[in-house]
């Protein structure tokens, strides 16, 4: 019997198990992560004002791996040898037929005071300490900012830090407090939010604008210090930096002989196989894969991604080639708590409909559509 491990229980990692299943109801599938959870990233934009709690965003995985006949490995992967074929992790070494990697990216923390702003979308602590804070202030000014991977252009989660912004202006509106604060979004470039068409840059600009949002563009972001932005066209105060970094590739990477991309993902084909390995693929923040430059490091790209991993690898051990290959797609609802903007971009079209209701409630429907995957 074929030995599978996957590396990560977010949302390829989890996604990848599902589609090794419904092709192969014998396949050994070994998961190894810290904890047999998975966490809905999405939904941490509600946090804040109280429409999610971090629990509910929390899924247990024990009865969706034993619906999947599932080993679960709990420890942190270390590296890897001969060839992928060993799996290294703080636990003990785990062998394998076939690889994926699904165990996201890392954020890079190399601004100087970067230790003094919140970057959200590393988990509930983070944007629990956001809300704590932001009771806490009476008023004053919040900076809502990314930055990105200039080695790796498609590194980069912008379209959250949009949703906390246009969120927060929603959620001080409901308290009638808007009066009271100055809200700043910053980004180096001119035209923030680009790789989800042009068009929605215009539609993002006119919200800020609607909104009394200031903006401080086209910059480049020299570093932080405790209540202020620094960058090479000015510096400003700030009494809370809410700040998304690029991405880069985890620390483990380090420890082996995967082939990485300049910007320090690991590089892949249009079949998500890693370059110049045998049976090892990767899906996800992860990788860094062939396509457009504004190819979203998103849930959705994520779970196409591990789709076409997951079917490949089980070709291969029946003898044919990979084939399969994915398509460059960005969704996204950029939602502001109460309605929502719809993004969607292919290689072949651009669409950005209005912000409406209707798109805050069908955000919602979808996570509970797809956490009743797993719970």
């Amino acid at each position: 019997m074929k030995r599978i491990i996957i590396i990560g229980t977010g949302f390829a990692g989890l996604t990848a198990v599902r589609q090794l299943r419904k092709l192969d109801s014998n396949v050994n599938i070994t998961v190894i992560n810290k904890t047999a959870e998975f966490l809905y990233y999405p939904s941490l934009i509600w946090i804040p004002s109280g429409l999610r709690k971090g629990d509910d965003l929390i899924v247990p995985l024990d009865n969706f791996f034993k619906r999947m006949k599932v080993t679960f490995h709990a420890g942190l992967v270390t590296g890897l040898k001969a060839n992928g074929r060993v799996v290294i992790t703080e636990k003990g070494e785990l062998e394998n037929d076939g690889l994926i990697i699904a165990s996201g990216g890392r954020f890079i923390k190399k601004l100087p005071g970067i230790e003094h702003v919140i970057t959200p979308c590393e988990g509930i602590v983070a944007v629990e300490t956001f809300k704590q804070k932001l009771q806490q202030l009476e008023g004053g000014t919040i900076a809502i900012g990314f930055g990105g991977n200039p080695k790796e252009p498609s590194a980069m989660r912008g379209g959250p830090m949009f949703e906390f912004l246009f969120g927060l202006h929603t959620q001080l509106v409901k308290e009638k407090r808007r009066d009271k604060f100055k809200l700043i979004f910053f980004n180096p470039a001119k035209e923030p939010g680009k790789r989800l068409g042009p068009k929605a840059v215009g539609n993002l600009l006119k919200a800020m604008e609607k909104r009394q949002i200031e903006t401080h563009l086209g910059h480049k972001i020299k570093g932080f210090e405790a209540n202020k932005v620094i960058t090479e066209g000015g510096e400003f105060n700030a009494d809370l930096i809410l700040f998304m970094p690029g991405m880069t590739g985890n620390l483990w990477f380090d420890q082996t002989e995967l082939p990485r991309s300049e910007g320090g993902l690991v590089k892949a084909n249009q079949y998500c196989q890693v370059e110049g390995m045998d049976k090892v693929y990767v899906a996800g923040d992860s990788g860094s894969f062939p396509g457009p430059g504004w190819m979203p490091k998103q849930a959705h790209m994520a779970d196409l991604q591990a789709k076409v991993a997951a079917e490949n690898l089980l070709a291969e051990f029946s003898g044919a080639k990979a084939q399969k290959t994915f398509t460059a797609e960005l969704v996204c609802i950029v939602d502001s708590q109460n309605a929502g903007m719809l993004v969607t971009r292919t290689p072949n079209r651009s669409i950005v409909l209005p912000t409406m209701r209707l798109f805050h409630w069908s955000k919602r429907w979808f996570e509970w559509w797809y956490l009743r995957q797993y719970r």
